[in-house]
């Protein structure tokens, strides 16, 4: 049997590992994952109902989900028009004549959704965070991240040979013959690799403040000098702007104008041919929706597609999400619960407060400046109080296909984001619904955000001790409070703007700590992956935060348990997961693998060493040298 003290993780959650299964059409099983799958259990148990007709909702935007959801669920009808509602689409690419030609249509294709290459969007100005602005980022790769194409990568190789697998059973369902298809992906894979040269790293991409390169329009507009940038704005957004923000500067620095050419005409056609085959293939037969999903299964090592009622689920719920949280919302979070979780976060407020005002190895001035922005954050819980005005617009017609209702989904959904350019941001506008288990702090908007679905068991229950409440949902309250603070929030002040609000020595300090828990990750192993310190940093940071202050919170209660704190958290973090999944997470996510958000965090604090009695020697034992604290 394990040890806890030499592997806590495994002490905790070993017995629940023998036995738990991972879904055939899942990556992992957990923690997090058990709810989410209690949750889509109810959510296709309730809307099963509402496809009998029983107990329909009263709600107009959720009859028009009910009616989307039939659409969604008429597998007969699926099957009976196979491809030809995404042929007008397919015809339309192919009939492209140039490289003017599709310009010209540039703007028409962006408004619809349809392939178009063009990677802008909208979010607020790191520098006025109250306005939304015009953001330029980059086309996407293949591959999960950069670090896959270097030399001497061992799996580039097979998920690229996968990759075009899946693509060469779809293609030809669209009318390509072999030798197209064939010229088709030779195209598309030679673009990819020079695109992989270029475009950001997910490690460089989770260092928000590097991110920021304002330009004004006329000179990002030689950056690309074929692309018609002047007709494409006013067209989208009415006006040609002045300015754009950058995010990925070498992407349009060093390639977009080689890519975004007339010369390249031929290279670009193959990616829109191959955008507009793959566009519509999860609402077609179910022959093309399984194979649509294999490149993605392989990736992450699942042996069996969703099962097509899922999926049926999860395409009728996209354009509705908001609307479907709010009925989980009210069916299952009461007002006593948030109540009692608004009191949590405001004690997890109160003592964050007291730990940054006693951080003595901050200035004074710095110290304040921290509290001046943790008083403005701004809580968000169980559910927003309003839905997005277009969620009205979303009206389905019966008389119209399922694709050409999902075509109208999404026109009103592009055009509701291109309708925020040069506008104030809406700070009440979620960024998920209230049934996603999760949680999230925007550093933007300095704002933590707490959906119904996380604050139930192991998170939190009334049925729990207080210290195993505070293990849970304290350590997420925390945890988002933390990233406030953590290397890409301490960047931002209390307005959200981009601005170094720190003394320069304090910052100095800051960097050295966080240095020094982006030692403690850097290369652990994670099923024979190795984990990158920089980046998982930013949540490492806001995890050793989340703790220290819960920890604290929970102190305070008078039946104090640390053996029940600690073991919570443990417990939050359970997970079962495929190898290979694991393996790519390692490349692509900022967080660090849960068995390490236990076992590395935990022995920083002299709590854990005194509770469980570990001594040197111990696999769980650290040198009081070497445990880490920021906040």
């Amino acid at each position: 049997m394990t040890r806890l003290q030499d592997d806590f993780y495994d002490y905790v959650n070993g017995k629940w590992a023998e036995t738990a299964e991972i879904p055939a059409d899942k990556p992992r099983v957990g923690g997090f994952n058990d709810l989410s799958d209690e949750i889509e259990e109810l959510m296709l148990k309730t809307t099963g109902e509402w496809l009998e007709g029983k107990n329909l909702p009263e709600d107009p935007i959720l009859q028009n989900f009910v009616k989307y959801h039939q659409m969604t669920t008429d597998f007969e009808g699926r099957e009976a028009a196979g491809v030809t509602p995404a042929m007008p689409l397919v015809e339309e690419i192919n009939a492209l004549s140039s490289f003017e030609d599709f310009t010209s249509k540039l703007a028409a294709y962006e408004l619809a959704g349809k392939p178009n290459l063009m990677p802008f969007g909208i979010a607020p100005d790191f520098m006025n965070a109250q306005l939304n602005v015009l953001w330029a980022e980059e086309p996407s790769i293949i591959l999960p991240d950069t670090s896959y194409y270097e030399e001497g990568n061992e799996e580039a190789g097979p998920l690229l040979a996968a990759w075009r697998a899946s693509q060469e059973k779809i293609l030809p369902q669209f009318g390509y013959s072999q030798e197209e298809v064939a010229d088709i992906l030779d195209k598309v894979l030679a673009v990819d690799a020079a695109l992989a040269r270029y475009v950001l790293s997910n490690e460089e991409q989770s260092d928000y403040k590097s991110l920021y390169h304002p330009y004004a329009f006329s000179d990002f507009a030689k950056l690309a000098p074929e692309l018609p940038l002047e007709d494409f704005f006013t067209q989208v957004v009415g006006e040609v702007p002045e300015k754009l923000i950058v995010g990925s500067e070498r992407f349009w620095t060093d390639y977009a104008a080689t890519l975004y050419s007339a010369d390249n005409w031929e290279n670009l056609h193959a990616y829109l041919k191959l955008g507009a085959a793959n566009s519509w293939t999860s609402y077609l037969t179910e022959e093309l929706r399984v194979q649509s999903g294999e490149y993605g299964r392989i990736l992450s090592g699942i042996p069996e597609a969703r099962p097509k009622e899922k999926s049926a689920f999860a395409l009728a719920e996209g354009p509705y999400n908001q609307a479907l949280g709010l009925w989980y919302a009210g069916q299952k979070f009461s007002p006593e619960a948030k109540a009692d979780v608004e009191q949590k976060v405001a004690t997890m407020i109160e003592v964050y407060k007291s730990r940054l005002e006693s951080a003595d190895w901050l200035d004074r001035e710095t110290r304040e400046k921290a509290v001046i922005k943790l008083n403005v954050i701004t809580p968000h819980i169980g559910y927003p109080e309003k839905l997005p005005d277009t969620y009205a617009k979303k009206i389905i017609d019966d008389k119209l296909s399922l694709v050409e209702n999902a075509q109208r989904l999404a026109e009103i959904s592009i055009a509701h984001t291109w309708s925020k350019w040069n506008q104030p941001v809406d700070q009440e506008e979620w960024g998920m619904p209230a049934h996603m288990v999760n949680a999230y702090y925007n550093p933007q908007q300095n704002q933590i955000v707490f959906p119904a679905a996380i604050l139930q068991a192991p998170f939190y229950s009334i049925e729990q001790s207080a210290s195993a409440n505070y293990g849970g949902i304290g350590a997420v309250i925390a945890h988002e409070i933390s990233h406030a603070f953590d290397s890409n929030g301490a960047a931002f002040d209390e307005h959200g703007n981009l601005k170094n609000w720190w003394k320069p020595e304090d910052y100095e300090a800051f960097t050295a700590r966080t240095q020094r828990v982006v030692d403690q990750f850097e290369g652990q192993d994670s099923y024979g992956a190795k984990v990158s310190g920089k980046l998982t940093v930013s949540e490492n940071i806001a995890d050793l935060g989340g703790i220290a202050a819960a920890l604290e919170a929970a102190k305070k209660e008078a039946d104090f348990s640390a053996e029940e704190f600690f073991t919570n958290f443990a417990r939050i973090w359970r997970m079962k997961a495929r190898p290979e999944y694991m393996q790519m997470l390692a490349k692509v996510d900022v967080h660090a693998p849960a068995k390490l958000r236990t076992n590395i965090q935990l022995p920083n604090f002299a709590d854990f060493h005194e509770t469980f009695g570990i001594q040197e020697g111990d696999g769980m034992w650290r040198a009081e040298a070497d445990r880490v604290i920021i906040w």
